[in-house]
């Protein structure tokens, strides 16, 4: 949601700031309603709010007041403002304005809007140089904004629903500063339906039930909250106020943002695994139905779930390995949707179990003394003798069958020679592994009496 733009952009891929002349339709509601000020803007306080006396205020306005602007990535979801922002800051920071759309543009079009903008600077003018869905760039069109933003030609202000860390390349990273956009929360959604009922000159026709399901529609996008409201508008004036179930009639929704190979299926995957780590399965089931209806593979969970029971779980509640096997081999025999419930069972008894990561953390100290170690051999008396040769060796001497030993425990020490014994498994006092810590305390006693 942006307001008219001062400045014509350039042919080809630069995106024109302004509508055609002549004769269009009415414009839709959401540009009808883009802020003229950063004042207006909703939902980023933590950016824009106004400097307090004696100083304080968001990070964009402690900059504009300082005349430092630096050049940025403006990361956050769709319709949260961003290039509304970018419009409003060049305005404020006195900066001509262009834009370009990473989707549309290529390396022609960059070296335009550069030639452009070196020429403006001659002239004693200066650029913000706005590139929507900038991770869309391959790495060497990066590239190119590095030597005209170091030397000032342009400030850059790149706007991205990715993870910078992972879209953009490193050396243009270092040479932006990343603002984080956030989604519109229920009061930021809640004035902006505000606006657009002032705009419209009557109130939207919906209960107050239906008004909340809106914004919950809108999931944070403020500029599909505004056009799901331009639909309520277009009815008829005396329509009556719609229930729920009326307005979902009428309005298609939209799926959750979710996509599969993107940063929120790392997100909500993350969200799923630390839920159950931190043993609150209702939290757990809340981030598995939002993979679910987001269109996420329920195999793909499975897998998770498998690698949280040996990973988080262990010898805490040795069933538990078993019961997330259980749950995706359901799944794979009953399909969808009769084996999400299965699924949903597995997320539950995980979720419950007594968690331990003495398995995991036993595991990685062994790797690492084994990288240490090298290629030692297994102490003789462990080796088998199968030819005569190898027995006259003293392959196997000394080896005692712990079978026929006493408590069918013998003792020995099976650690290579040269290697002092080491203690990688330390087991919790939780669940059945507190068993397990008895045992091994007690095997202990008996290796220690034996060697005495």
């Amino acid at each position: 949601m942006s307001p008219p733009a001062r400045h014509q952009s350039p042919p080809g891929g630069l995106l024109p700031d302004g509508p055609p002349p002549g004769g269009e339709p009415p414009s839709p509601l959401a540009a009808r309603l883009r802020p003229r000020r950063l004042e207006e803007v909703v939902g980023q306080d933590h950016l824009l709010a106004p400097a307090e006396a004696g100083g304080g205020g968001g990070t964009l306005t402690r900059m504009l007041a300082r005349g430092s602007l630096a050049s940025l990535i403006l990361w956050g979801p769709p319709g949260v403002g961003k290039t509304t922002i970018a419009r409003l800051i060049a305005e404020r920071a006195g900066l001509h304005f262009v834009q370009l759309s990473a989707v549309f543009s290529g390396v022609a079009d960059l070296k335009r809007a550069f030639e452009e903008a070196t020429r403006r600077r001659e002239a004693g003018a200066g650029t913000l140089l706005f590139v929507d869905e900038i991770h869309r760039f391959n790495r060497a069109q990066q590239d190119g904004f590095l030597p005209v933003v170091e030397n000032g030609v342009v400030t850059l202000v790149g706007a991205t629903t990715e993870n910078p860390s992972f879209a953009l390349n490193g050396a243009l990273l270092s040479r932006c500063q990343v603002l984080v956009l956030r989604r519109l929360d229920d009061a930021a959604l809640e004035l902006l339906l505000g606006r657009a009922e002032a705009e419209a000159g009557r109130a939207l026709p919906l209960q107050p039930e239906a008004r909340a399901a809106l914004r919950a529609m809108a999931d944070g996008d403020g500029r599909y909250l505004l056009n799901l409201a331009e639909q309520l508008l277009a009815l008829p004036p005396d329509q009556p106020p719609l229930d729920p179930p009326g307005l979902s009639a009428l309005l298609a929704r939209r799926a959750a943002l979710y996509d599969k190979d993107r940063e929120e299926h790392y997100n909500l995957i993350s969200a799923l695994h630390k839920s159950l780590r931190g043993s609150d399965p209702d939290a757990a089931l809340y981030w598995y139905a939002r993979m679910l209806a987001g269109g996420e593979d329920p195999r793909f969970i499975a897998r998770r779930l498998v690698r949280f029971a040996v990973e988080d779980i262990g010898l805490a509640d040795p069933t538990a390995l078993p019961q997330a096997l259980a749950a995706w081999e359901a799944y794979e025999r009953l399909g969808s949707p009769e084996g999400e419930l299965a699924i949903a069972q597995a997320v539950l008894y995980l979720g419950t179990a007594p968690k331990s990561n003495a398995a995991y953390v036993a595991f990685g100290a062994a790797q690492r003394a084994a990288r240490a170690t090298g290629s030692l051999m297994p102490p003789m008396h462990i080796l088998n003798a199968p030819t005569r040769l190898m027995k006259d060796l003293g392959y196997s001497a000394g080896y005692a069958y712990d079978h026929q030993q006493e408590d069918a425990f013998s003792g020995q020490d099976y650690f290579p020679d040269g290697m002092a014994r080491q203690e990688f498994y330390h087991p919790r006092e939780r669940g059945f592994e507190r068993e397990v810590a008895k045992r091994l305390a007690y095997w202990a006693r008996l290796r220690q009496e034996r060697r005495s």
